[in-house]
């Protein structure tokens, strides 16, 4: 196989032409270009594609895989292993680290349901009636902030997501799977809300829909770091804040039904 247009690799790989692009900036992806400025890929382009998508699957950073790439290009596959076995090591006790706060607030909203399903007292509201949980933080309406951990580090930002580069790292059909996911999920949207640099979403508020909400914006941290999502629980709905950057509008339309 000789040299392949940017068109021609994107259909042999499966990988938009968008996406390329944006492997070529971030230095994954290497490309020459023709007299007339075209975009021209060597033979082991898919290959290394297969590399990159592969590597990010295991939720490695574009960084970690960089580097992998790096030490591929020198033709030991004994050192790749051996780079990654560690990489691969953090990624499980950070799977772990998650998957015990995504169930820690699952038992949370399973209680608080519990408490706010029996018997109401009589009269108003009190400290024993079940509305406010007895760890509860004073919040606005109520309501219990969860903020969902970072799957990366990150340079200490106030708001790291206006520095992220607005790009998406899934393929074609990882994309059209996560775009279906939001679409179903804000389906179930009670009211939606433009807010500045964003959209705030209500949805009812049930321990299942939080846990899904709240593992669906952690995936879509992951490979969109540009998004910026808080989930708030109030005891009779739950709201969903998705901020980006101006030049993500179009996302921000497609995904959640944001005026671009």
């Amino acid at each position: 196989m000789g040299t392949l247009r940017i068109s021609q690799l994107a259909e042999r790989s499966g990988v938009p032409a968008s996406t390329l692009r944006f492997y070529e900036t971030a230095g994954l992806l290497p490309a020459e270009r023709t007299a007339s400025g075209y975009r021209q890929y060597g033979p082991d382009a898919v290959e290394r594609l297969a590399f990159i998508s592969s590597a990010k699957l295991l939720g490695l950073t574009l960084e970690d895989i960089r580097d992998l790439l790096d030490v591929r290009d020198a033709g030991v596959c004994a050192a790749v292993r051996e780079r990654m076995v560690p990489l691969v090591a953090d990624r499980i006790a950070d799977a772990d680290r998650r998957s015990a706060e995504l169930a820690a607030f699952s038992a949370h909203l399973a209680e608080v349901h519990r408490q706010l399903s029996g018997l109401a007292p009589s009269g108003g509201c009190g400290p024993d009636c079940g509305c406010t949980t007895p760890d509860g933080r004073p919040q606005a309406a109520g309501q219990v902030l969860i903020a969902l951990s970072p799957t990366r580090t990150q340079h200490a930002t106030e708001e790291p997501w206006r520095e992220a580069p607005v790009a998406c790292t899934l393929d074609g059909a990882e994309l059209g799977e996560r775009t279906a996911q939001w679409r179903a999920m804000t389906a179930q949207a009670t009211s939606r809300e433009e807010i500045t640099d964003g959209v705030r979403l209500a949805f009812p508020s049930t321990p299942e829909l939080a846990a899904e909400l709240a593992a669906l914006a952690a995936a879509e941290q992951d490979c969109c770091a540009f998004f910026d999502f808080t989930l708030n629980l109030a005891p009779t709905h739950l709201t969903l804040t998705v901020r980006a950057p101006e030049a993500a509008g179009p996302l921000l339309a497609d995904l959640f039904g944001a005026t671009a």
